[in-house]
Parts: structure tokens; C-alpha cells; sequence
């Protein structure tokens, strides 16, 4: 003989859902939120203008590089173009800080790792750049590699040179 115990389901209402489910939808929008502003990512480019800058060559510069003036992130580069013979660097700057037409761009490599960032010169112009400008004056990388290979082919030449006087 089995003695069936049956216990009252609980009434399923409208009202718990719905708010179970806007608590989650709550949770799931925070984690996005957090999980965008820690990766530093932006979802609208509202608040910034593009300038452009030509330079001879961009090693190891990759989108995303932090623009700097003074050691302050003003931007970052959004992308690079291969333009004939020169890469075409586009950045985003944020629109609290105006360039100028002779401000000096210049691309750097910070920390021991060796990323790379455009670091911008102020220059004495009184002309601002708005969106679409381009930065005529440029440094591009300073590659360690070629300098030792001159460096190095230098000294071949220089103990060939003594050894043919000799």
C-alpha cells in the first residue's frame, strides 16, 4: 500500500517572472558594460574626430595604439592604409584637445616590451585641425635592426678600406 503525500505546486505568477527575468536582463547589460570599459573598447565614436598622418614606417605600430601629448592618451590609431610608397596612419582624437596644423607626430616604443604609440608634439600654429586634417610632419620608426646592420656594415667596410692601404 503506498501512501501518496502530494504537497500544493506553487502558483506560477506573472509577477515573480517578470521579475526574475528583468533581474537577469540587469545582470547580463552590467557584465556587458564592465566587460566593454575593460577592454577599453568604444561602441560609438561619438566625442572624436579623425586626423590623419603620412608616415615612411610604421613597425610595429597596430590599431588601437594609444595617441599621446605629454604622456596623456588623447586617442588611439583607428586604422593604417598602405598609400603607394607610405602608410597612412588615421587616428581618433578625442575632442577636448585640438591638434594643430604644425604639431609633429612621431612614433614611439614604450616599456621594455616594445609597443609602439604616436606621440604628438604641440607646435606654435594657431590653425586647428578639424576632422579630415592631416599632420604634415612626421617621424617615423626609429628601426634598431637597420642601424645595427649599418653599424655593422660600416665596421666590414672600414677593416677592408685598412687592410687594402696595408
Amino acid at each position: 500500500m503506498s501512501t501518496e503525500v502530494s504537497y500544493p505546486v506553487p502558483k506560477k505568477t506573472l509577477k515573480f517572472e517578470f521579475f526574475v527575468g528583468l533581474f537577469a536582463l540587469i545582470g547580463v547589460g552590467c557584465f556587458a558594460y564592465l566587460a566593454i570599459n575593460i577592454a577599453g573598447m568604444r561602441l560609438f565614436d561619438t566625442g572624436y574626430y579623425e586626423v590623419t598622418a603620412e608616415f615612411d614606417n610604421v613597425s610595429g605600430l597596430e590599431p588601437g595604439a594609444p595617441v599621446e601629448i605629454a604622456g596623456v592618451a588623447v586617442g588611439s590609431v583607428k586604422r593604417i592604409d598602405l598609400e603607394e610608397t607610405s602608410a597612412l596612419v588615421t587616428m581618433s582624437i578625442a575632442e577636448g584637445f585640438k591638434l594643430r596644423s604644425d604639431d609633429i607626430a612621431s612614433i614611439r616604443t614604450k616599456g621594455i616590451i616594445g609597443d609602439r604609440y604616436v606621440k604628438v608634439v604641440p607646435g606654435a600654429a594657431t590653425q586647428v585641425l578639424s576632422g579630415g586634417g592631416k599632420l604634415t610632419d612626421t617621424e617615423s620608426v626609429v628601426d634598431l635592426e637597420d642601424i645595427i646592420g649599418k653599424f655593422i656594415h660600416r665596421m666590414d667596410g672600414g677593416e677592408k678600406e685598412e687592410k687594402e692601404e696595408n
